[in-house]
């Protein structure tokens, strides 16, 4: 059986000239590529609260979320079942900060800001 990937090869720049040398198993996994892409972006504002809120529900056609913190105060998200909190959450956003959901994470996205101030501004990905 051969080591070998199928026409995967990188460029050798530690020999003179440099040379196309074939990917083994050795080398490392390669990796897929999708040309897969999304058409449609929804934009959404869920308003600050300083009980636990819905951010984004779940959705098996998300590909992509992006979370802007649009307040003066921290916003906890939590990726997963349960309520977030100050001490239970996945990230602690800070003021005026920029967050992109994980490729390929589809589930509920739940979030607290330590006081009610401003909005997540929210947009959505899907195909």
């Amino acid at each position: 059986m051969s080591t070998q990937a199928a026409n995967l090869y990188w460029l050798d720049y530690t020999v003179s000239p440099p040379l196309w040398t074939p990917v083994s198993s050795n080398f490392g996994l390669p990796v897929a590529i999708s040309a897969g892409r999304s058409g449609t972006a929804t934009q959404s504002s869920v308003a600050s609260s300083a009980s636990s809120v819905t951010i984004l529900a779940a959705n098996t056609a998300r590909d992509g979320a992006t979370i802007y913190n649009d307040s003066t105060q921290i916003l906890y998200l939590l990726l997963g079942t349960g309520p977030a909190s100050s001490t239970v959450h996945t990230v602690q956003m800070a003021a005026a900060s920029y967050y992109e959901v994980p490729y390929g994470y589809t589930g509920i996205i739940t979030g607290i800001w330590a006081s009610a101030n401003g909005s997540a501004r929210v947009t959505q990905l899907t195909a």
